[in-house]
């Protein structure tokens, strides 16, 4: 069913980082920094991945997004939901089912055996497609999703997240170079923010995780072993 209510950007976004302290899906740093898969540091880290297990949780931000699309992009502006494999694969079986839309979804690379196809589902050459993941950090892991969706012929002009960094300055610019716009519920901002509301950390880990929102470059340096 399609959203009936349209709470403020503003509102969702404060809701959405409450959602995620609620289940356990962030992290602050505690003595050590996290390190991720590619060597990067970061005082942060978050799980979106958590809320395909809890329901009540996971409606309430699917209309959110469902309706942050919506008024953002338009009522009728989309023929298909396409979800990027793996973490955005649930997230777009949602929101098609809210938007009363098809949906696909996108490997990150064919499969090598069969038909050895990209796209799962059934997507078809003029559909306007809708791409929808988990969250984003400096937007490139979305090119190849969204060139895969193209070269079926249909287009692609929208991603939707849940959560995005929010830091990156490179981000909208790489996604807007390659024609695609962003749509997204809360920032590593929000979260900090609802942290302090919270009072759930001292101040000097709300600083230091400030000072990589303000700066992760420079924080990363700082930070290197």
């Amino acid at each position: 069913m399609i959203p009936t209510s349209y709470p403020t950007s503003d509102e969702m976004a404060r809701l959405t980082a409450r959602m995620l302290w609620e289940i356990e899906a962030v992290h602050f740093m505690g003595d050590e920094p996290f390190r991720f898969a590619s060597g990067a540091l970061s005082p942060v880290y978050i799980d979106c991945r958590k809320l395909i297990s809890f329901p009540r949780i996971r409606a309430t931000l699917m209309d959110f997004l469902t309706v942050t699309v919506m008024r953002n992009a338009g009522f009728e502006a989309f023929d298909n939901v396409a979800g990027g494999e793996t973490a955005g694969i649930p997230f777009a079986a949602m929101v098609a089912e809210r938007m009363a839309l098809p949906m696909t979804y996108v490997r990150k690379k064919p499969k090598g055996y069969g038909r050895n196809a990209r796209i799962e589902g059934a997507m078809t050459e003029g559909q306007r497609v809708l791409l929808v993941e988990d969250l984003t950090t400096d937007g490139g892991s979305k090119l190849s999703f969204v060139d895969a969706i193209r070269e079926t012929g249909a287009s692609c002009a929208h991603t939707a997240v849940i959560f995005y960094y929010g830091i990156f300055p490179e981000t909208i610019r790489t996604l807007g170079d390659h024609g695609v716009d962003l749509h997204y519920l809360c920032t590593w901002r929000d979260v900090l923010a609802e942290a302090r509301a919270q009072r759930k950390f001292g101040a000097e880990t709300l600083a230091e995780v400030e000072a990589f929102i303000d700066d992760p470059h420079k924080w990363r340096e700082e930070n290197a072993k």
